[in-house]
């Protein structure tokens, strides 16, 4: 497909301009639509009359195609959105913050005089170590919306506001980030023709957020470093509203909720498939649900209007291991969501950690024991923990002397826990006859030739055996 062009030059006006860069380039197994930039990119216009927004995804740009682009639109202020850190695999380990300081220098050297203010869930989950790390004018940790408006126009006014919730600047030879308290509950969101052609034929699915925050305490989970501890449901006639205009005007029709937790809020989960029932559309849509808190009746509802495909962040089929992984719900709740995803016709999927902290030899074996009462499901295992600081994983790998304190935990780190034959995992996976995809397996292959006869939405369910 054509790239989008640079706008041309506006005439006669004397706005600012800032682009907003998606760095990121990982699309394993697919790639994945820049939704925060989408958010930004709403918010500010709606807002801001006085700048001029452009969006630039470099999944669909060359060094030299973006370098050139740079030249001919010089932004004021250059916004760069830095997705992962890493690919969060112990067997693969790639590392993707070399990269993205590539794309920062490319900017420095392209254009010395541009303000660059780098943000997304990877900067969120290390704010001071980032900031140092690429050493670029502003970050912004966490939800971006309202932090980038009141920066821009203060900056916009000459007297940049340094007291802004989640900004992080350098204030003499300290890095300073700002806390935050505040949290946004209304957001409108809109989908480029250019993007939404781009993804919908490369990852056959858009995304969009219900709700923000998580307020579960996970181990290892950085989704509350992120977004914050507290839930915040968004519009639900706002959310209706995206949905229509992907299906009606896009024809797009599979979507994928990217909540934290899909099924935390009943009430207002029960109203938003309500009005997906009432709206006209025929999408289908997946999310990423807890074994816990869901009924068959929510769950027929959910089906209703479109759900096929929920993917279980269960991370163990082993009571021990789960209380050790500080999650709220057992193997039999494991279980009983399963056989009512197969009693209404929903495909799912279970994530699991393998190795993490408080793993045995026992809990490994009792956990492939337990995927045999499971029917028609893959399992995704990961082996290890990647530790992230801010965590209680991190805490408790500082008190085992796994890491000192002087780690920034960049480059990544995994818990593995002690006396466990890692070499056998996947025979022993294999002999429970359920279909098991460690991180290593080609599946990138196997979705892009699903891809080509026009396959859409998730497609992990085509791994069965």
């Amino acid at each position: 497909m054509p790239k989008p062009a640079p706008p041309p030059e506006p005439e006669g006006m004397n706005r600012k301009k800032l682009l907003l860069v998606s760095a990121n380039r990982f699309a394993v197994p697919y790639p994945v639509y820049p939704l925060g930039i989408s958010y930004l990119l709403s918010y500010l216009q709606s807002r801001m009359k006085n700048i001029e927004i452009q969006v630039l995804d470099l999944n669909l740009y060359n060094d030299s195609e973006f370098i050139a682009y740079l030249k001919h639109y010089k932004p004021d202020f250059t916004g760069v959105s830095l997705r992962n850190v890493d690919d969060v695999s112990s067997l693969s380990k790639e590392f993707f913050l070399t990269g993205y300081k590539e794309t920062i220098n490319i900017i420095r050297n392209t254009l010395p005089q541009t303000t660059i203010i780098i943000g997304g869930s990877a900067f969120s989950i290390f704010p001071a170590e980032l900031f140092s790390f690429f050493k670029t004018d502003f970050g912004i940790f966490g939800e971006g919306e309202e932090s980038l408006f009141k920066l821009l126009n203060s900056i916009l006014e000459g007297n940049p506001d340094y007291s802004i919730e989640g900004l992080v600047y350098q204030k003499e030879s300290q890095t300073v980030v700002n806390p935050r308290s505040q949290y946004l509950h209304s957001l409108d969101v809109s989908f480029s023709d250019d993007l939404s052609q781009f993804y919908w034929e490369k990852s056959g699915m858009m995304n969009l957020q219900t709700k923000r925050g998580c307020p579960y305490d996970c181990i290892y989970c950085t989704y509350p470093l992120i977004e914050g501890r507290k839930v915040r449901t968004l519009d639900s006639d706002k959310i209706v509203e995206s949905i229509k205009d992907l299906y009606f005007n896009k024809q797009i029709n599979y979507i994928f909720f990217t909540d934290s937790v899909f099924n935390i809020d009943r009430k207002f989960n029960y109203e938003l498939a309500t009005k997906i029932l009432k709206s006209g559309v025929n999408i289908h849509w997946g999310a990423y649900f807890s074994p816990h808190n869901t009924t068959l009746e929510e769950l027929r509802l959910f089906a209703e209007s479109g759900l096929t495909h929920i993917e279980f962040g269960t991370e163990s089929l082993s009571d021990q291991t789960l209380k050790r992984y500080r999650k709220h719900f057992s193997v039999n709740e494991i279980v009983d969501v399963s056989d009512m995803c197969n009693e209404i016709g929903i495909y799912f999927a279970h994530f699991l950690i393998l190795g993490g902290y408080g793993e045995t030899e026992e809990s490994i074996n009792e956990g492939f024991e337990n995927s045999k009462r499971i029917e028609n499901s893959v399992f995704f295992p990961y082996v290890g923990m990647r530790i992230y600081p801010g965590t209680f994983l991190y805490k408790v790998a500082l008190a085992d002397h796994y890491i000192d304190p002087e780690e920034d935990l960049i480059e990544p780190v995994y818990y593995l826990a002690k006396n466990i034959d890692y070499s056998s995992l996947k025979d022993r996976a294999e002999k429970t006859g359920k279909r098991w995809v460690f991180p290593d397996e080609d599946v990138v292959t196997f979705m892009k030739r699903m891809r080509k006869r026009n396959r859409k939405g998730s497609l992990w369910h085509h791994l069965k055996k």
